[in-house]
């Protein structure tokens, strides 16, 4: 599986996985750490924050663009092999709201 995250704050990744399952509550910053998100690892973190990317609100489409890429091969070097789901999170307003795509391929 790639896992898009849009982030606005490095604490916002740690929460987010929590909140979705990847790991624990307070296990946030060991689950990363222990490099599962690095791009060699099994749960890789295709898609970056993009604190300085641009308005948060328009970052989320690249989430979705970039998952379809992935389930369409379409990645290069960044092609994460037999992907068949990708999970595509954002977080908006004030960290209030949260919002995550999940697509699959037969």
């Amino acid at each position: 599986m790639s896992c898009n995250c849009m982030t606005r704050f490095t604490i916002t990744v740690l929460l987010q996985l929590e909140d979705l399952g990847f790991c624990a509550k307070g296990e946030g910053g060991p689950f990363v750490a222990s490099g599962r998100l690095a791009p060699e690892g099994p749960r890789r973190r295709i898609r970056r924050g993009g604190l300085s990317c641009l308005h948060t609100g328009m970052f989320g489409i690249f989430l979705l663009i970039e998952g379809a890429s992935q389930l369409w091969g379409e990645c290069g070097d960044r092609q994460v092999a037999d992907a068949k789901l990708a999970l595509c999170n954002g977080v908006g307003g004030n960290l209030a709201s949260s919002g995550t795509v999940i697509l699959g391929v037969d």
